[in-house]
């Protein structure tokens, strides 16, 4: 690879993106504990009982600790899939096209589990 033709924009833009998906890692890895932890209250059978669902959706706290799980799962999931992409063909438009379909997939997630959070919680959309 030539990295003389690589400007420093470009190298400064890609260790941003390697550093907001260590961080999203790292928070995933603490939220989704906390859910964890939150699931072993109750015994398992019991918890996925419908009405135990359908009152965890309606806990405010434990909604927000779904969505903050759903968006840094997303995040970190689909920009290690844009970094995987992005190794297969390396040119430029290869790489803004698989960084625009990521980005529209990441959203696109985002915003059906939210929709889903939301119809869960009880409110009308």
């Amino acid at each position: 690879m030539n990295f003389e033709n690589i400007s420093k924009k470009q190298l400064f833009k890609e260790s941003q993106i390697m550093k907001i998906h260590y961080i999203t890692g790292i928070c995933a890895l603490f939220v989704v504990a906390i859910h964890i932890l939150m699931r072993v209250i109750m015994p398992y059978n019991m918890s996925l009982e419908y009405e135990n669902v359908v009152m965890n959706y309606h806990n405010i706290f434990y909604a927000i600790l779904l969505e903050i799980i759903l968006v840094l799962i997303a995040i970190h999931g689909f920009n290690g899939l844009r970094i995987i992409l992005i190794e297969l063909r390396q040119n430029t438009a290869w790489e803004k096209s698989m960084t625009i379909l990521t980005i529209i997939g990441m959203i696109s997630i985002i915003a059906y589990g939210t929709r889903t959070i939301i119809i869960g919680n009880g409110l009308e959309i």
